[in-house]
């Protein structure tokens, strides 16, 4: 291993490296070997009230620095980001298990264009005037205050920065923790951003399990909690941070369909599902793992895919010509493995992959499921793995009532060549984030979140400021005050 990704230490606060041994030990495997490369510890309550001090501390000398000058630093840290994009994408690798491939295009980069958009309209968020005859009121756009972030492991850079971009851009601190799973990323995105010309203290990473995530939920020095993980953690956030009436986003699991008619391009249509299910090792939230095919094209689109679906290289992650790495965990490869076993025992017909590999590290190839029904646990839950099930359908309207037919609701995709009949069925499904002949694009100019159980609130793009500040009413009166006595 030429490249070392041991971290200088396991926490970054009040603008260095902190290292507190008495926490619990957070080994960190690299998913391609099983290898341990590195240990962190897991905050103390020392540590945290180091982070949240120096964080209160620094917002509130941030909230006086002008948003243009806000901008600058966000902008200059996207660009030291893009500058360092291979070694920050070797150590997303390491991290992940992502194959290099990926991680070169998809992980430091949006979070560079995450620090961008938001420093770029740093400096246009104002309030309104709202005119009254002679009276008037003015609104304020204002931080509110230490923000909390708790990240996920499968985009631990892009998720950092889609948290953290928005909230230093309205004048916030950030205490962030990433997975345990993936702990080194944002300590990166620390030195980076301090290096940008951020003050000391006002991004602080904190390594942990549960109990770090439930301080940083309910602390009184937090104002808001923002989660990106599975459904039921985020219930337990959210129920956390309710009680002490904190501002929380909440981007969480799905089970999403991907509706595809006869008339849809068939070529298309398969690489849209490839994306949507084995990009990242089927590792998204938002994956189309429901993929709907109408009648006439469902057989040759389950044929084409298993053809396709050799042309995948389950190679070295840090070899530029392997396109599908291993899962992170042995723990997600066994759930994997449960799901794939549950699916053939309740007669779904495997077609292709599902085989757990003869090598070190946690490798199963990806797996096409034909013969789906919509009761079948593989059609239900949400597995976070290369698993892709095509079921079968014959109307429109039968198609939308299936795909509703889940508790979640962050994406959904539909492929046709009439875009009357898109946009119609687009209209009904109820997902936050939506595709018409394409899948899992995320641009930082588009919102991006889910519906009931895929959580509240919004990411990127205008609306995530909207989730990152408070309005104040200044009502003006021009007059004398007419009082009873």
């Amino acid at each position: 291993m030429t490249f070392d990704p041991k971290p200088t230490a396991s926490h970054f606060i009040d603008g260095a490296y902190v290292e507190d041994t008495s926490g619990t030990p957070i080994e960190v495997v690299y998913p391609a070997t099983g290898e341990v490369i590195a240990t962190v510890y897991a905050a103390t309550k020392d540590v945290l009230d180091q982070a949240f001090d120096s964080a209160t501390r620094a917002q509130a000398e941030w909230a006086k620095v002008s948003p243009r000058e806000r901008g600058r630093v966000l902008t200059r840290a996207a660009q030291i980001m893009r500058e360092r994009n291979r070694a920050l994408s070797e150590l997303e690798t390491f991290d992940t298990g992502k194959p290099l491939q990926e991680t070169l295009v998809a992980d430091a980069t949006s979070g560079a264009d995450a620090l961008e958009y938001f420093g770029g309209i740093a400096n246009g968020l104002t309030g309104e005037h709202i005119p009254l005859g002679e009276d008037w009121v003015y609104t304020v756009r204002e931080p509110l205050g230490v923000c909390a972030g708790i990240g996920a492991w499968n985009y631990p850079t892009q998720i950092v920065c889609w948290k953290t971009a928005p909230a230093l851009a309205c004048g916030n601190a950030m205490v962030f923790k990433p997975s345990e799973t993936t702990p080194l990323s944002a300590l990166k995105v620390a030195e980076i951003l301090l290096e940008a010309g951020a003050p000391a203290g006002l991004f602080n990473v904190v390594q942990g399990l549960g109990e770090v995530g439930a301080a940083l939920a309910t602390d009184p020095r937090v104002a808001k909690v923002s989660l990106t993980g599975s459904a039921p953690t985020g219930k337990k956030v959210y129920a956390a941070a309710a009680g002490e009436m904190k501002h929380v986003t909440m981007e969480l699991g799905g089970k999403s369909p991907m509706l595809v008619f006869d008339d849809a391009s068939l070529e298309d249509a398969v690489g849209a599902a490839i994306l949507g299910n084995f990009y990242s090792s089927g590792q998204i939230c938002s994956n189309g793992t429901r993929v709907f095919v109408q009648k006439g094209l469902r057989a040759r689109f389950v044929e084409r895919m298993a053809e396709r679906m050799k042309d995948a290289v389950l190679g070295d992650p840090m070899d530029e010509a392997t396109n599908f790495g291993p899962l992170v965990s042995a723990r997600q490869m066994e759930i994997v493995e449960g799901y794939i076993a549950k699916g053939v025992e309740e007669g779904a017909r495997l077609v292709a992959g599902g085989e757990r590999l003869d090598r070190d590290g946690f490798w199963i190839t990806p797996a096409l499921f034909d013969g789906v029904t919509d009761e079948m646990t593989i059609a239900r839950e949400e597995i976070f793995g290369p698993v892709l099930s095509v079921l079968e359908f014959e109307t429109e309207e039968e198609a939308i009532a299936r795909a509703n037919d889940t508790p979640y609701g962050l994406s959904a995709g539909v492929f046709t060549s009439d875009f009357t009949r898109a946009h119609r069925v687009i209209g009904q499904l109820r997902a936050g984030s939506c595709f018409i002949n394409s899948y899992n694009d995320a641009p930082v100019e588009a919102p991006f979140g889910g519906v009931k159980g895929s959580g509240v609130g919004r990411e990127n793009s205008k609306a995530a400021i909207q989730h990152y500040s408070q309005l104040k009413s200044v009502y003006v009166r021009m007059g004398a005050v007419e009082a009873p006595f």
